[in-house]
């Protein structure tokens, strides 16, 4: 028998859809794989706006949301609007086939008043810790004000009603801990490793590079605190330079127009090109064209404690990777990296033309990481972590 038979999981997404958000959906196929019964709610989003659909046996029950909140209006609206359709299909799914455990993935903290009802029924809540919230605002806004105190304090509400929470590293686990005041041994790390029958190994395909010898390519969010404005600064530099490389930029967010009209006043059009938010498909076939990856990913406490997928995803392509110097980063990707002092777009430049220039160097790096994730970070490992945390769950 499956180790979850008769088990129902309901997992629950708010700024991402399924099945795009890439950590959200192993680990619902790898709970699936075990017997579980998984149901989804998350957002509707383009490309993925069926408001029900049934994709390899997992329920994914989709609903609207007015915007992508960027100020405090707009994040009440958006936040209000998924908590209360969080709330309707929550019940809607329960009344149908009981649910055992709520799986909460942040951002933001607020899954917990969902949550919170079940628990009277027996309900388990879990939480999925993806973001550090109270960094995140820090990053966005630089200022510990009244939002900033709410954050925290929404965080702590978080840990207190969740029985179990799952942390993306070892970071997450220590604020778990810390601020959260959760035992140690209610949280888990699951790191987000990449899956290796998705990120696949090909040739790639030349047209990408627009008749340039060289592609450099950025995967992930185009938001405040990505520091996409800091690589078009350093395309700016390198095309003083050269015009041999061309940028390759795959992902969407609330900053993608300002960073396409920063591209235009830096006059650099020419050589970045803007994909948007794209299927698996595309994204890996780009980013095997690649000769080397990037992540200008801000030196922010955010930054500097969070795990970020793309490095992982380059890793598994074998691509050598540029990045500033920030404490996850350099423990994910190790010697398959070079490091940038913080903020300077000069080295950040530098580096990326050298390790073009130097291939052999880039090749080694590449394979480095490549077996880094091989044997350690991969989905493979990760997904029996997961395991074995239901398991604890389920006892």
């Amino acid at each position: 028998m499956s180790a979850f038979a008769g088990k129902h999981i309901l997992i629950i997404i708010e700024n991402l859809s399924a099945p795009f958000d890439r950590r959200v959906w192993q680990e619902a196929c790898t709970l699936k794989e075990e017997g579980a019964k998984i149901s989804i709610i998350c957002p509707k989003m383009k490309g993925q706006n069926k408001s029900y659909e049934v994709i390899d046996d997992i329920e994914i029950f989709r609903h609207p949301l007015p915007m992508e909140g960027s100020g405090a209006f707009g994040y009440l609206l958006e936040y209000s609007t998924a908590l209360f359709w969080q709330g309707w299909l929550g019940l809607k799914i329960f009344l149908h086939k009981r649910f055992h455990v709520i799986h909460g993935c942040n951002p933001p903290d607020l899954i917990f008043l969902t949550a919170l009802p079940y628990k009277l029924f027996g309900v388990k809540y879990v939480f999925d810790h993806h973001d550090i919230n109270p960094e995140l605002y820090l990053a966005k806004f630089a200022r510990k004000d009244l939002f900033y105190r709410i954050m925290l304090w929404l965080e702590r509400l978080t840990f207190m009603t969740a029985n179990f929470s799952i942390a993306t590293n070892e970071s997450y686990k220590e604020i778990a801990i810390r601020r959260g005041k959760m035992s140690p041994d209610k949280v888990t790390v699951v790191r987000s490793g990449p899956g290796l029958k998705r990120m696949k190994i090909t040739d790639g395909n030349q047209v990408y590079k627009k008749n340039k010898k060289f592609l450099v390519g950025y995967l992930g969010v185009i938001g405040g605190q990505e520091g996409l404005d800091l690589l078009m600064q350093t395309v700016k530099l390198i095309k003083q330079k050269r015009n041999d490389i061309q940028f390759a930029i795959v992902g969407g967010g609330t900053d993608l127009e300002k960073i396409k009209k920063l591209a235009t006043q830096l006059k650099i059009d020419d050589c970045v090109d803007f994909y948007g938010r794209v299927d698996d498909t595309l994204m890996v076939d780009v980013l095997n064209t690649c000769d080397i990856c990037v992540n200008p990913d801000k030196p922010t406490e955010m930054n500097n404690l969070s795990t970020m997928n793309k490095i992982m995803e380059y890793m598994a392509l074998k691509k050598p990777i540029v990045q500033f110097d920030l404490k996850e980063g350099r423990f994910s990707a190790g010697d398959a990296s070079l490091y940038v002092r913080h903020n300077d777009v000069e080295d950040f430049a530098t580096k990326i033309m050298y390790l073009l220039d130097t291939p052999e160097i880039g090749k080694k790096m590449g394979e480095f990481g490549y077996h880094r994730v091989l044997k350690e970070l991969s989905w493979d490992h990760e997904s029996k972590r997961l395991v074995d945390f239901y398991k604890m769950v389920f006892h």
